[in-house]
């Protein structure tokens, strides 16, 4: 309290003094935004007032500079305006959206003043700069003064014409870029609602389908399997066709109940006492009750047998139907392509996926099982991506890749079971990529190659195990590219290379064992690139190289050894190229190069020195010295096949 007894004031604070100044200007403004009469009418005051206190500014602008220390006023204030403005708590795009708010007529009415103000302090900046000179207002106006009067006068309402047809251009375009943005933006809303409309349609589709693939009636899962794939064809985007996919593959991947077995025959008729002549009526009727029972029996066996039959089949039905829709999407450029496909562990009875085209994306056969029917990938295309049949067994039935396509990406058959049935690869072509058998087993059944072609890319057979069965690459062609049989071992059973072609690229037996069974390369042809041999171990069975041709490229056996195995190039030739049997070894049984024609292979004699004597026959013209043998000696004709 004051010695009065009044309550002390409070000068009023730097931002009540700012709000007070902002909420007189939002009066104005509201006081003449109602209409453009009112716009004018306000304007025209201001100019009134500014006419009027033209000489009082003089007086005041010569007052403030004859006061001392006027010019660090100046800029002391200066300073705060630009404090002041950069600390507003309303932002520019706030003042703007204000802006947008307003009504044409209190947007033109600031443009205005706005544009009055800036010449204001154009011309007074002119005046101060030509030193402030007193102006002289003479008493009588002459006509010329008035003219130039009038003249700065409509200058004066053209400029501020031109101020407010800007203004309304400005607001014109502002507001058509601002309709523009809505339309925009309710374009986006409304696509972004269709697709959470799509999207819980295909939810609920979805939902049911996937629901009804679950029933105990073969024939809902059946309608529920066309049902998803029609769904996934409809599908919004590539996420819910995966989807589809996945829940097709996963029905596959259910435990698979084989066909139920036949039943048994009729019990064994018990063994009756023998008829007497007091018992036969009774007897006779005992035989044709029990024949009856039995009947009754076997024919109720028969009945669920078959009813077990129809329902495996109906359930097979399903399972091949989902192989075909997958096929079939496979053939055509559909969005089914390039997915990801997990049939792992799948026990596969029969299924057609020919022409169907493997590319990108990861197709996984892992641990899967081909054991009955036939399974068709004849024609398919495996490019790009990965196939993976690690693990798989192949048994029982035909799994057919007939004519299939490998070139791109990885193929991958490591450590695979290949017994029993037949797996057909026939005119296959392996090109680019990398296929691999690496550590693969090949037993029991056939396997063709038939006409296989391998070129560019890699074949791996390292370490594969040949065993029992037949392997027939016989006809195949092997040219550009890597095959390799690096440590592969042959052992039992019929691997078949008769007349395959092995020409460019390389070829590699590195290390490989041959041991039991037979392994033909009868009337192979070994031209160009390089055939490797060298390490490889022979023994324990027969190698024939009967009617072979060596020329052109490499062949190396070098370091390879011959042993307990009879080896066979009966008719066999060697002309061109390199065919070098440098430190191989030669022991056991008979190894016949008696009827071979043509040059005799680099260090093949030195080998007949170190053989065991009688095992190693040469023809004679390779026998003698160089120099001395017989012109004629390389076209020997071979014996005939009565006195081989």
């Amino acid at each position: 309290m004051t010695s009065d007894g009044l309550p002390p004031t409070t000068p009023p604070s730097h931002a009540g003094a700012l709000q007070s100044v902002r909420d007189g200007a939002d009066r104005l403004l509201a006081l003449v935004r109602g209409s453009p009469v009112r716009s004018g009418a306000v304007l025209g005051a201001l100019l009134l007032i500014g006419v009027a206190g033209a000489p009082l500014v003089d007086r005041a602008w010569e007052v403030f500079w004859s006061r001392p220390h006027a010019g660090r006023l100046v800029l002391c204030a200066v300073g705060l305006v630009v404090i002041v403005t950069a600390t507003m708590r309303r932002s520019r795009l706030q003042i703007r959206q204000r802006a947008e708010q307003a009504r044409l007529g209190s947007v033109i009415a600031v443009a205005w003043a706005v544009v009055i103000a800036v010449v204001g302090l154009l011309v007074a900046g002119a005046w101060w700069v030509m030193g402030a000179p007193t102006p002289t207002f003479p008493d009588p106006l002459p006509p010329r003064a008035l003219d130039a009067l009038a003249t700065r006068a409509f200058a004066i309402v053209a400029g501020l014409g031109a101020a407010a047809l800007l203004v309304i251009h400005y607001r014109r375009q502002r507001t058509t870029e601002a309709d523009a943005i809505r339309a925009e933006a309710a374009n986006v809303r409304a696509e972004k609602a269709a697709e959470r409309e799509v999207t819980k349609l295909f939810n609920e589709r979805f939902t049911a389908a996937y629901t009804e693939l679950g029933s105990e009636h073969a024939a809902v899962r059946l309608g529920a399997v066309h049902a998803l794939a029609h769904l996934a064809d409809d599908a919004p985007s590539e996420k819910e066709v995966q989807m589809v996919i996945d829940v097709l593959c996963a029905y596959l991947r259910m435990p698979y109940t084989s066909r139920p077995d036949e039943p048994s025959g009729p019990p064994d008729q018990s063994v009756l006492p023998a008829a007497s002549p007091t018992t036969t009526a009774d007897l006779g009727r005992l035989r044709n009750t029990e024949h009856d029972a039995q009947r009754e029996e076997q024919q109720t066996a028969q009945e669920e047998h078959r009813r077990q039959v129809l329902e495996f089949e109906s359930f097979q039905q399903v399972r091949h139907t989902i192989i075909r829709i997958i096929g079939n999407h496979l053939r055509e450029p559909t969005r089914w392509r390039g997915k990801n496909y997990d049939f792992t562990g799948v026990v596969f009875d029969g299924g057609d996926l020919s022409g169907a085209h493997f590319s990108g994306g990861r197709v996984d056969f892992s641990g899967a099982r081909f054991f009955s029917g036939t399974v068709d990938f004849g024609w398919a295309r495996f490019s790009g991506g990965e196939v993976d049949f690690f693990g798989t067994e192949f048994s029982g039935g035909t799994v057919d890749f007939r004519r299939a396509r490998f070139s791109g990406g990885t193929v991958d058959f490591r450590g695979a079971r290949f017994s029993g049935g037949t797996v057909n690869f026939a005119g296959a072509r392996f090109s680019d990529g990398t296929v691999n058998f690496i550590g693969a087993q090949f037993s029991d059944g056939e396997v063709i190659l038939i006409g296989a072609q391998f070129s560019g890319g890699m074949v791996d057979f390292g370490e594969a195990r040949f065993s029992d069965g037949t392997v027939n690459f016989r006809g195949a062609r092997f040219s550009d590219g890597t095959v390799d049989f690096f440590g592969t071992e042959f052992s039992g059973g019929t691997v078949n290379f008769a007349g395959a072609r092995f020409s460019g690229g390389m070829v590699i037996f590195f290390g490989a064992w041959f041991s039991g069974g037979t392994v033909d390369f009868r009337t192979a042809e070994l031209s160009g690139g390089t055939v490797d041999f060298s390490g490889a171990r022979f023994f324990s069975g027969r190698v024939g190289f009967s009617g072979a041709r060596f020329f052109g490229g490499t062949v190396d056996f070098r370091t390879a050894e011959f042993s307990g195995w009879t080896v066979d190039f009966f008719g066999a030739q060697s002309s061109g190229g390199a065919v070098d049997f440098g430190w191989a070894g030669f022991s056991g049984d008979l190894d016949d190069f008696e009827h071979a024609r043509g040059t005799c292979p680099v260090g093949l004699r030195e080998a007949q020195t170190q053989a065991t004597p009688g095992v190693l026959l040469f023809p004679e013209a390779w026998g003698q010295r160089p120099g001395q043998e017989d012109s004629n000696a390389s076209v020997t004709e071979p014996p005939a096949p009565s006195n081989p």
